[in-house]
């Protein structure tokens, strides 16, 4: 098998165990904003940001370590070293991690006892399940990793139905995530017979480690931080009630990136087994084509939609989320992209341009921030991350050039069917301006971009239909 087809079938094979619990999510979003209120919504998306935050400082991404050099292990020895110090570091950071954090806790915020307490769980859990996860990776089970995500969406989803209907507040939602992250991660581990490779401390194969890991971390916690200081600052300068509205906003954008996030994981793995083939150029431009046409179809047709999803989906006191949506949606096509090109950094084991580009785009991205939320709220918080994302993907496809050169593709046509969107999205503020031409323009335009979006990407969904066709030919 091919590394294109191999890369296709790890994309599905991740897909099939999320998909169907995702759509499952957004189908349940009335529930979600029905039940719970504004204010109880964006404190437990706060904690949720501040849990990405912390995570990375904890165990310094040694996991992502863990899974890039599980790959180079060609021996158990080898990879019961790497599994081994991978955890021990881990141990030893949750350790450290929850004293320092009751402490911060108890000053910063104002907090219950056991909102504290299950703070510290829902950062353990994620923990846990992002070890585990990156294991099943490691290990290219990718088929293990797959169903380990169906049950932990099926989990999660189940329990926070009887949350929203019990109790439906932050520590609910924290209580039932942690549940399914311990629960998921420990199914993993007993499918990995994870005891058989926990051995020796290895310093010299750590400190190796840490080299490749550290760089990261500013890589990770930068993208936190374009997403934490516009919810951290908006929630100090204009309150919960302005993040819950947010942190909507970002909901449906989100969908782009959670679609991405299954090429994304197979890429990562592909993009380093790839390294040292004579015609990686090729394929990395192949692939990288086929990613951009793709990302910006699947953006477009988000924003085309929404004026039909989002009363669908959405409840009315979420309504003000609307106009800030094609704005987060761009800044996250740009983000996935940037996350393509960080897949190439990985295979070459070089993170350190990685962290270094995040890095300044979050300091800008917080500056923006400080500047503007007083004078336009909500808006700064979605042009700072923008300019942010779109810095970070510029940077990095001028350093890319130094590893490899990706042929680009020529974006005039399609930013302008982009642009003529997004004004048909925003012509329901126009003073008077009739609802229902507003709608009947909305569809015309729906209409254009699924035909233009099945255009630019008729080669690979050639492809994919063939493929299909040749599969069910030999099963029958």
């Amino acid at each position: 098998m091919n590394y294109k087809s191999q890369l296709a079938k790890n994309t599905v094979i991740i897909a099939i165990g999320k998909l169907s619990t995702q759509i499952l999510s957004y189908i349940l979003l009335p529930l979600y904003t029905a039940k719970m209120a504004v204010d109880e919504y964006g404190t437990y998306d706060f904690v949720c940001t501040i849990s990405l935050f912390l995570c990375p400082f904890i165990t310094m991404l040694m996991e992502e370590c863990m899974f890039r050099f599980l790959l180079d292990a060609d021996t158990e020895d080898k990879k019961k070293s790497v599994v081994t110090q991978t955890i021990l570091y881990t141990v030893i950071g949750t350790l450290v991690f929850i004293p320092l954090c009751l402490i911060v806790l108890n000053i910063v915020t104002d907090y219950s006892a056991g909102l504290k307490a299950m703070f510290i769980i829902f950062v353990i859990s994620n923990i846990m399940i992002t070890l585990s996860n990156s294991l099943a990776r490691g290990f290219s089970r990718i088929k293990l990793y797959s169903l380990s995500n169906f049950i932990l969406g099926i989990f999660t989803l189940i329990l926070q139905i009887i949350v929203l209907i019990v109790t439906p507040n932050a520590f609910g939602m924290l209580m039932a995530n942690s549940i399914a992250n311990i629960g998921t991660a420990l199914f993993i581990f007993f499918k990995l017979r994870l005891g058989k490779y926990i051995g020796k401390r290895d310093g010299k194969l750590m400190k190796e480690m840490l080299r490749y890991s550290m760089p990261l971390v500013p890589n990770n916690v930068s993208w936190t931080i374009i997403n934490m200081s516009d919810r951290l600052l908006l929630t100090a300068m204009m309150g919960s009630y302005a993040n819950g509205i947010y942190a909507m906003a970002n909901k449906f954008p989100n969908i782009v990136t959670v679609l991405y996030s299954y090429f994304n994981t197979a890429w990562k793995e592909s993009a380093s087994k790839i390294i040292k083939d004579e015609n990686k150029n090729k394929f990395y431009s192949q692939i990288y084509h086929d990613t951009k046409k793709m990302l910006y179809a699947v953006t477009l047709l988000l924003i085309a939609v929404m004026p039909f999803a989002f009363p669908i989906f959405v409840n009315e006191q979420y309504n003000e989320a609307f106009i800030y949506i094609p704005i987060v949606a761009v800044a996250t096509y740009y983000s996935n992209l940037s996350s393509f090109y960080g897949g190439i950094f990985v295979a070459f084991k070089n993170t350190k341009i990685m962290g270094v580009t995040t890095f300044i785009a979050a300091a800008i991205n917080l500056v923006i921030d400080l500047v503007l939320i007083q004078f336009i709220g909500i808006y700064a918080a979605c042009i700072s991350t923008l300019v942010a994302d779109v810095l970070i993907y510029y940077y990095r496809r001028y350093k890319i050039r130094d590893y490899i050169k990706l042929k680009e593709l020529k974006m005039l046509i399609p930013s302008i069917v982009l642009a003529i969107t997004i004004g048909t999205y925003y012509l329901k503020y126009i003073p008077n301006f009739s609802m229902m031409a507003y709608y009947i323009i909305s569809a015309i335009i729906l209409i254009f971009t699924i035909f233009y979006s099945i255009v630019i990407n008729k080669v690979m969904l050639g492809k994919i239909v063939t493929t299909v066709k040749n599969k069910i030919r030999k099963k029958a």
